[in-house]
């Protein structure tokens, strides 16, 4: 086969042009950063010309914004620290509040009819009482069926329980002490044993009011023969007022409960 020198010739002078005019192009024309040189598939980026330092101006903004954030932040975590240290203090100011008025109103609830002739029963008494073994005069005297059972006492579940205010160990304390006081053997020939279980601090007064079914008294005897109040009285409410606070000299809104009593002795005369 015979070939045409010209035609040779006139191919390798377009191969030499075109490779001087890339030459030329990538002299004078450089590829942009990260792009490599072209490939079949195109441009691919090369990892050692893409790396780009932050300048002055984007440090300077971006810290900035971690400044502000920073504050917010800390403006969140200081108001959720004051908060929970309110609520801590209010929480831990009510809960002896909340115990000593569910004690007190379950020894009412289970309040036990008195029984002329009983035994493991008793009186229920209210105002100033003068209570069997204890030197000075309580609130009210109950028997109720509160007391709770343990294998190694022989104890029954009624016990007498009284409340009382007495003068707190704490001479500069405000208010007085609210105690229970509870006698477990209630078959004792001799004297009491009286167990003083103090409930909360700072109490100014305590006043039991008994509903009779028309009125409420401030007094009531179930022992008195004389009066008709020989039963338990329908509902029983009290008034706990709270020894005010000397530094601001702030007197609290009294406490009140109300505890209907549903257990009542009946007879068929």
């Amino acid at each position: 086969m015979k070939i045409n020198s010209n035609s040779l010739s006139d191919r390798e002078s377009r191969v030499e042009s075109r490779r001087q005019t890339r030459f030329a192009r990538e002299l004078f024309c450089p590829r942009p950063l990260g792009v490599a040189k072209r490939s079949g598939d195109g441009s691919t980026p090369d990892p050692r010309l893409s790396a780009r330092a932050f300048t002055l101006i984007e440090m300077i903004l971006a810290v900035g914004i971690s400044a502000i954030v920073l504050v917010a932040i800390n403006a969140v975590l200081f108001s959720a620290l004051h908060l929970r240290e309110v609520t801590q203090a209010a929480v831990d100011e009510a809960t002896p509040m909340d115990q000593a008025l569910t004690i007190l109103r379950r020894d009412l609830q289970c309040a036990v009819p008195p029984e002329p002739n009983g035994v493991l029963t008793g009186d229920f008494k209210a105002g100033k009482v003068t209570s069997l073994g204890l030197s000075q005069p309580v609130d009210v005297e109950i028997f109720t069926a509160t007391g709770a059972l343990h294998e190694n006492e022989p104890w029954g579940d009624i016990q007498r329980v009284t409340y009382e205010l007495k003068d707190p160990a704490t001479r500069t304390a405000a208010g007085k002490d609210l105690v229970r006081s509870v006698t477990r053997n209630l078959l004792s020939s001799t004297t009491l044993d009286v167990e003083d279980q103090p409930l909360l601090n700072g109490v100014e007064s305590i006043k039991f009011s008994c509903f009779d079914g028309t009125q409420w008294l401030d007094a009531w005897d179930t022992t008195d023969t004389t009066t008709t109040d020989t039963n338990l009285p329908v509902a029983v409410r009290v008034l706990i007022q709270m020894a005010g606070n000397n530094s601001d000299n702030t007197r609290p809104q009294p406490i009140q409960i109300l505890v209907p009593i549903d257990s009542q002795s009946r007879t068929n005369t």
